[in-house]
């Protein structure tokens, strides 16, 4: 089978070298805006020929769009009216303004609405690797508008990356992400900032820093020209669970000013149920 990938960053480098080495893809096209990133993906083996995106779609039997979801949003419509038989699917963070952008198209049946969920703070073609996905859930959309012989395919391709699949609908989706995800880039970014702040003063913070402290700003270092667009695109889910963030900040900044020990005792005491919730997932 022949495989486009649009996009050739840490995801759509990351299926192509899969799918290559299970035999899923006997040929990957890549196309990127990014000549840096075309070449290096070249080089290090991820595609086998850099094309433009209609010869992409023209000879390929499957199209991954692996790009921002800003861009991808722009770009399916299009795809789609070119398409046969192609199955086309993306792997975007939120999936309600791709949904949307096709809703009533005729082509619409071979499309397939996924999100992965895998991803690093790092990007570009040279973070790809083999062993991404072993193991994480794969999310796919509204699965109902989508033929079956595409949908089928895009099990198999996600059975060969090593996940299993998750299905709901896309509103549902975007809700839930904004928690287990959104949420945590921006808390992230916001930690980083705070901390970037104090330390024109004392340079010391950063000799200090344990662990603990790397593993909790680690999303900080992620791309911005990805992140922004899913904030924008999630704007709405993002801001609710912002606002239950902040309110949650303020409980522990209140007890603290007021001395209140007990009740500081108890929100951590029940922050600790997450263990439960997680343990769940083993």
């Amino acid at each position: 089978m022949k495989i486009a990938v649009v996009g050739l960053g840490l995801i759509g480098g990351s299926m192509a070298l899969r799918l290559k080495q299970k035999g899923f893809a006997s040929k990957v096209l890549g196309v990127d805006n990014d000549e840096t990133h075309s070449q290096k993906a070249l080089e290090l083996g991820i595609v086998d020929e850099i094309t433009d995106l209609n010869t992409a779609v023209a000879d390929s039997d499957l199209i991954i769009l692996s790009a921002p979801v800003s861009v991808c949003t722009t770009l399916l419509p299009g795809i789609l009216d070119q398409v046969k038989q192609q199955v086309v699917l993306d792997t975007g963070s939120t999936k309600m303004s791709l949904l949307d952008a096709v809703k009533g198209h005729l082509n619409r049946g071979r499309y397939i609405a996924t999100h992965p969920m895998w991803g690093t703070e790092f990007s570009g073609p040279e973070a790809a690797t083999l062993d991404a996905f072993d193991g994480r859930a794969n999310v796919i959309c509204d699965a109902s508008e989508s033929d079956q012989d595409a949908l089928a395919t895009v099990e198999q391709l996600y059975s060969l990356l090593g996940m299993y699949n998750v299905y709901m609908g896309g509103k549902d989706h975007d809700v839930h992400v904004a928690y287990v995800s959104h949420i945590s880039h921006i808390t992230s970014f916001a930690l980083a900032n705070t901390v970037l702040e104090k330390e024109r003063e004392e340079n010391a913070i950063f000799e200090l820093a344990s662990a603990g402290f790397e593993s909790t700003v680690r999303l900080a270092k992620s791309s911005p020209a990805m992140w922004m667009p899913i904030f924008k695109q999630n704007k709405e889910n993002v801001l609710d669970v912002l606002n239950e963030h902040i309110t949650q900040l303020r409980k522990f900044k209140s007890c603290i000013e007021k001395e209140n020990w007990a009740y500081l005792t108890e929100l951590m005491e029940n922050a600790n149920k997450i263990k439960d919730v997680l343990d769940r997932k083993q």
